[in-house]
């Protein structure tokens, strides 16, 4: 195994972040796959594209999860780190539980930013890495009825533009993937299945992740996937927050699936 170069891989049991997985597989690493959910279906199709694959389930949100992420590396060097986990959570933000709210906060950002701290400490001491941040085109937009997801990945849109900068001219390169609304477990998982943005049409995780990958590979900043989801973007940088919220209170609050 040590002989291929090391992918580690978050969120990689279903989606975006097993198809990324897979992509590793097929370019030449071997793999540690982790996820809060089992991995055995994801470790057979990877092993099936010739990697070697380790897995570790573990709840990213926790120091203790991370903790045991990295301790499975073994000291390995991690060529690659794609940080894809994440969670979504519907619904207005006073009617959320706490407990939620705060998962949510340190999956998409204390936990992510605790593994980027961890092995981009290596990939700068040894001048080499790739870094691919799951962000969304969320990040752009004030989230009404999906307020602390959105806020979470406006937070790592950013932070990734501000890690790349610190990490020029050391040979690491930080690429964040802007997804818009893929087809994955996120919106029922978030309780987002009965919304207007949960029923409508998605974009296929296998062309999401080629996207993130391709532009990982080519070491670019950031990357929207898919030219609507590109336009939708743009539109929001110059569109009022306020306008921004109540648009996407249309799309996301419950029961608009409906209208």
């Amino acid at each position: 195994m040590a002989n291929r170069p090391l992918a580690l891989v978050t969120g990689a049991s279903t989606g975006i972040g097993l198809e990324l997985a897979k992509l590793c597989a097929q370019h030449g690493h071997d793999l540690l796959l982790a996820a809060d959910t089992p991995l055995e279906d994801a470790a057979i199709a990877c092993r099936a594209l010739g990697a070697e694959v380790e897995t570790v389930q573990a709840d990213l949100a926790t120091r203790e999860g991370v903790a045991k992420l990295v301790q499975a590396t073994r000291g390995r060097p991690v060529q690659a780190l794609l940080a894809n986990a994440g969670h979504g959570l519907g619904q207005a933000f006073l009617d959320q539980d706490f407990a939620d709210i705060r998962h949510v906060v340190d999956t998409n950002v204390t936990g992510t930013l605790d593994l980027l701290h961890q092995v981009g400490r290596g990939m700068r001491d040894r001048r080499e890495g790739r870094i691919l941040i799951t962000g969304s085109i969320a990040g752009f937009l004030p989230g009404a009825y999906q307020a602390v997801y959105n806020g979470s990945k406006a937070f790592i849109d950013n932070f990734a533009w501000a890690l790349r900068t610190e990490l020029e001219e050391t040979g690491v390169t930080v690429t964040c993937l802007m997804p818009g609304p893929t087809d994955t477990e996120f919106f029922e998982r978030a309780g987002n299945d009965n919304t207007k943005v949960g029923a409508g049409s998605k974009d296929d995780p296998a062309f999401v992740a080629k996207v993130g990958f391709e532009a990982m590979l080519r070491g670019d900043g950031d990357v929207v996937a898919g030219w609507k989801n590109r336009m939708q973007a743009a539109v929001a940088q110059v569109t009022p927050a306020s306008v921004l919220a109540h648009q996407h209170a249309k799309m996301a609050a419950p029961g608009t699936a409906k209208s």
